[in-house]
């Protein structure tokens, strides 16, 4: 296992194909916290916020890239919080959750097309009357004609995260990256606000990212991409033109790689 200094200063290395090419890649899926809706620190939907989201998004479709996007609901509510009170079951608090994701879909596919952006919300559960239930076929034609297509609801299943169905979707979907979007400028071996001599990595393998077990994602979905040679970058999404940047393939962030 190299040593954090080691991995600070190493290549990428191929996963799937050129992993981490200098130029766009063309089928992306993008990750978008909940808490990325908010201002730091709240609760619920901040319009400020919002429309950055969706002007970065927007900015980030010259590249020509075909976009599918997850996005997490802890703005709206934390299922596994409300799980931990004891007072509801995990199944039905993530299922809670899950609804807290459509709303988050449903703001952003508004937001979107206020500038412009053809876009389509698709759901793991069906709620036809806001979303069209989730088809691979058909979100793949979606994508093939240009649209972003937001998911939400998760898996549609309880006690798997949102990092999870962005590795599950990313790979029904044959995305070349999944892009991990935080308020943090990529992988670190600690918490660098709670260790500021925390080493940031540009490059780290799947396995010693598991091994270390660094929170970069959950553990199903590391495993996940591992297994499906899925590269993921992780990079700071608040610093205006990063999601352009990224999908254009420059090197920001933290890659994360299979062995």
């Amino acid at each position: 296992m190299p040593t954090p200094s080691a991995a600070s200063k190493s290549s990428p290395q191929p996963a799937r194909g050129d992993s981490r090419p200098d130029k766009p890649y063309t089928r992306v899926l993008l990750k978008l916290s909940g808490e990325s809706f908010a201002q730091s620190g709240h609760f619920g939907i901040d319009p400020a916020e919002l429309a950055i989201i969706a002007s970065e998004i927007k900015d980030a479709l010259a590249a020509k890239a075909q976009v599918a996007i997850v996005v997490g609901g802890g703005n709206i509510i934390r299922g596994a919080e409300m799980a931990s009170s004891g007072h509801i079951p995990q199944a039905t608090a993530d299922h809670m959750g899950m609804l807290g994701t459509v709303i988050n879909a449903l703001a952003l596919k508004e937001e979107l097309r206020a500038i412009g952006v053809d876009c389509r919300v698709m759901s793991a559960i069906e709620i036809r009357a806001v979303a069209e239930p989730f088809i691979r076929g058909r979100a793949l034609r979606h994508m093939e004609k240009g649209r972003v297509v937001i998911l939400a609801a998760g898996t549609g299943n309880p006690f798997f995260t949102t990092d999870t169905c962005a590795a599950l979707r990313a790979t029904e979907l044959e995305c070349e990256v999944l892009l991990k979007a935080t308020k943090v400028d990529g992988v670190y071996s600690a918490d660098p606000k709670k260790h500021p001599d925390a080493v940031r990595y540009d490059a780290i393998s799947f396995t010693d990212a598991i091994n270390q077990r660094l929170r970069v994602m959950d553990m199903t979905a590391l495993a996940m991409c591992s297994e499906h040679h899925l590269p993921v970058v992780v990079f700071d999404f608040k610093k205006r033109g990063n999601i352009a940047r990224v999908i254009r393939g420059e090197r920001i962030g933290t890659l994360l790689h299979s062995s």
